[in-house]
């Protein structure tokens, strides 16, 4: 009987809100996510302050990094939830298995971003007028990979757009070195989003899902390459603009040093689950770099 109702509909029948389904649903066990939208922001405001920044803007960042990351993957699934039926990896999600309804997710998403808005009420103008940009970007990012074959660049871009919002809450202006760590984040994402695509590489290839580790297929080692050099350069360019010290630039060295291995186990094919181990060590890359970023003002 429910072939016949619209899919959004059919969907809604039998699925009650199950606040576990809700904590899978936006990843609760699994903040990688958030960290890899919050650590480019906390680098915005660490250069726009020249050292430490104030602890508002710090929780401020650091609540609206969890909400857009959780309204954002939510947003995701609710665009997925046809091929992640398709995906091993992602068919017990819960929107994709029947768990959520299609309007719980809605109303979820709504919420989040809601909160989210809350919070950019607290900041300044300029901010406030940036923020239509973050949600505008966390909407399209989930249709991407249907039109384009590196959906991670939109990734960065959205991921990115928080250190224009961090530079410009800090300093009520966006400079140079904002823009600078905005390329950066981008060169990133594509990095390490690539390498977390190689998990669904055989997967997408059936279903017809675009990502950056079908389209440069055996040369994906340097596409990761080229993307962790770029950020590498621009955050090298941001650091050169704010007159940092000595140490950040050693915590770049380290850095370099540790996307160089991660690209010559690449050469060779990876596993998904040693996939997943490396996307997830960037966590790790990124928190050194803003460890590098404050010892780089403060000594």
């Amino acid at each position: 009987m429910t072939d016949s109702l619209p899919q959004p509909i059919a969907e809604n029948l039998g699925a009650k809100l199950s606040w576990s389904a809700v904590a899978r649903l936006i990843r609760l066990r699994s903040q990688t996510g958030t960290w890899l939208l919050l650590l480019p922001t906390l680098w915005s405001l660490v250069l726009a302050a020249r050292g430490l920044p104030p602890p508002g803007l710090i929780v401020t960042f650091a609540a609206g990094s969890f909400l857009m990351r959780s309204a954002g993957v939510v947003l995701n699934d609710l665009a997925d939830r046809s091929v992640d039926r398709e995906v091993a990896r992602t068919k017990s999600r819960p929107l994709a298995s029947g768990e959520l309804s299609f309007s719980h997710a809605c109303l979820l998403a709504a919420l989040l971003l809601g909160s989210a808005l809350a919070l950019v009420l607290t900041l300044n103008r300029l901010t406030l007028l940036l923020s239509p940009v973050a949600v505008l970007l966390a909407a399209l990012y989930p249709f991407a990979k249907r039109v384009v074959h590196i959906p991670q660049a939109i990734l960065g871009i959205a991921f990115g757009w928080g250190t224009i919002m961090a530079w410009a809450a800090s300093r009520g202006t966006v400079e140079m070195p904002a823009w600078l760590l905005f390329g950066a984040t981008i060169f990133w994402a594509i990095g390490y989003d690539t390498i977390y695509a190689l998990q669904d590489r055989e997967d997408d290839r059936r279903i017809g899902v675009k990502s950056s580790a079908l389209f440069f297929d055996r040369w994906t080692w340097l596409a990761v390459a080229a993307a962790l050099g770029g950020t590498l350069t621009f955050l090298t360019l941001a650091g050169r603009f704010t007159e940092i010290g000595w140490v950040y630039y050693a915590s770049l060295c380290a850095a370099a040093g540790l996307f160089a291995a991660q690209i010559a186990e690449l050469i060779e094919p990876v596993s998904p689950a040693r996939a997943f181990t490396l996307f997830h060590r960037h966590v790790w890359i990124g928190s050194g770099i803003l460890a590098g970023m404050l010892a780089g003002f403060l000594w």
